[in-house]
C-alpha cells in the first residue's frame, strides 16, 4: 500500500524503511530536509513541502503522524486543510488519549477518517518489528492491516499460547483495541507499567550493589543507624553477572532485563548516567485516570514519583526535613560522603 510519514526521528524513519522493506511506497516529510533525504536516498518519495507530500498521495490518502506530542496539533492544523473525504490520518505518537477524541471530532467534520496506534517498540523495531495497538473507527483499522502487518513482529515473535485460538491479530503483534482513543489509552497503561517494571528492576539491582555494606566502616554517632548484623551484608556481589544469570531460566527474564544486562556488560557502574530519569507523560496520565477510575496503582505511582525524585524535585523536601529534625532535636546535618 502507499503510506504517507510525516515525522522522520528515531521511530517514524525506521518505521518507513521496516514499511519499505515491506514492499509498501512511501512519502516522507519532516521539517529536517536531511531526513527527507536520507529516506529519499534509500527509496522513499521525498517531499519537502505539506503542499508537495499530500500532492503525492493517491486519495484516498494514508497518512502516519510520528511527531512529538506537543507538535501534534500544529502540524494537523497546517495538514488538515490540504486533506479531502475519506482520507486517512493516523496518530503513532504518545498522544494523551482525550485528545484523540477531540482530533477525530474535527477531522470528522471534514469527512477525514483519524485512528491513533500506540507503537512500542523502540529504536530496536526496524529489526524486531513494532507492537501497535490501535484505537479508532474498525473500516480505518481494516485499510491499515497491511501496513500493520508488515510493521508488526509476526507470529514467531513468541511462542503460541495454549488455547489461544480467538485471540486473532494480537499473536501477530498489533491489535485493534476498540474506539477513537483505545489504542492511546492502552500505550499509556503500557507505559505506565513500563516505569513499575524499570523501578523493580532498579531498586532490586541497587540492593545488590550494596551487599557489601557491612564490610564498609561505619560511623558510630547519634546520626547513624547501626548495622546491627554486618556479617551478614559482606557480598561482593558481580550485578553484570548476575542479570546475566538471571535472563536464563528466571521468572523476572524478559527484553527489558537483556537490555540492562547489556548495559551493565559495557558500563558495570554505569558511570556514563547521572542518574536523572525523565518522564514524557504517559506514567502521569496513567495515574490521572486511575484516580478518576478509582483504581489503585500503588507501584505505578511509587515509580512516577521515583522519576521527579531522580531529577532533584524532592531536595527541598529533604532539606525541610533536616531543617525539623534540627529544630526539635538539635540534630546536625551530615555532610554527604565525600563533601
Amino acid at each position: 500500500m502507499q503510506i504517507g510519514m510525516i515525522g522522520l526521528g528515531r521511530m517514524g524513519a525506521n518505521m518507513v524503511r521496516r514499511l519499505m522493506r515491506g514492499g509498501h511506497e512511501c512519502v516522507v516529510h519532516d521539517v529536517s530536509a536531511d531526513a527527507v533525504a536520507a529516506l529519499e536516498a534509500e527509496g522513499a518519495v521525498g517531499a519537502r513541502t505539506l503542499d508537495e507530500f499530500v500532492a503525492a498521495l493517491r486519495p484516498p490518502r494514508t497518512v502516519w503522524l510520528m511527531v512529538p506530542v506537543a507538535h501534534v496539533d500544529d502540524t494537523l492544523d497546517l495538514l488538515a486543510p490540504r486533506l479531502g473525504t475519506d482520507d486517512l490520518v493516523i496518530d503513532g505518537g504518545n498522544t494523551h488519549y482525550p485528545h484523540d477524541l477531540r482530533r477525530a471530532e474535527q477531522l470528522a467534520r471534514s469527512g477525514v477518517l483519524y485512528a491513533d496506534c500506540g507503537v512500542s517498540g523502540g529504536v530496536h523495531g526496524l529489526e524486531r518489528g513494532y507492537c501497535l495497538m490501535v484505537g479508532g473507527d474498525r473500516a480505518a483499522f481494516d485499510r491499515l492491516v497491511p501496513a500493520l502487518e508488515t510493521l508488526a513482529p509476526g507470529e514467531d515473535a513468541a511462542p503460541r499460547m495454549p488455547g489461544a485460538d480467538g485471540l486473532g491479530t494480537a499473536e501477530k503483534g498489533y491489535l485493534h483495541c476498540g474506539a477513537v482513543g483505545a489504542g492511546h489509552f492502552v500505550k499509556m497503561v503500557h507505559n505506565g507499567i513500563e516505569y513499575g517494571l524499570m523501578a523493580a528492576y532498579a531498586e532490586g539491582l541497587n540492593l545488590l550493589r550494596h551487599a557489601g555494606v557491612g564490610a564498609v566502616a561505619r560511623e558510630k554517632d547519634a546520626e547513624t543507624s547501626p548495622l546491627d548484623h554486618p556479617e551478614r551484608f559482606e557480598y561482593d556481589l558481580d550485578v553484570a553477572a548476575i542479570t546475566e544469570l538471571w535472563r536464563r531460566g528466571s521468572v523476572v527474564g524478559s527484553w527489558l532485563l537483556d537490555l540492562t544486562a547489556g548495559a551493565l556488560r559495557a558500563d558495570p557502574s554505569l558511570d556514563a548516567y547521572s542518574g536523572r530519569v525523565s518522564d514524557s507523560g504517559e506514567g502521569r496520565w496513567t495515574v490521572q485516570a486511575a484516580v478518576e477510575a478509582g483504581v489503585p496503582v500503588h507501584v505505578l505511582s511509587a515509580a512516577l514519583f521515583d522519576r521527579f525524585s531522580s531529577r532533584g524535585e524532592g531536595d527541598y523536601a529533604g532539606k525541610v526535613l533536616s531543617a525539623m529534625r534540627k529544630a526539635f532535636g538539635g540534630h546536625v546535618e551530615k555532610p554527604a560522603p565525600g563533601a
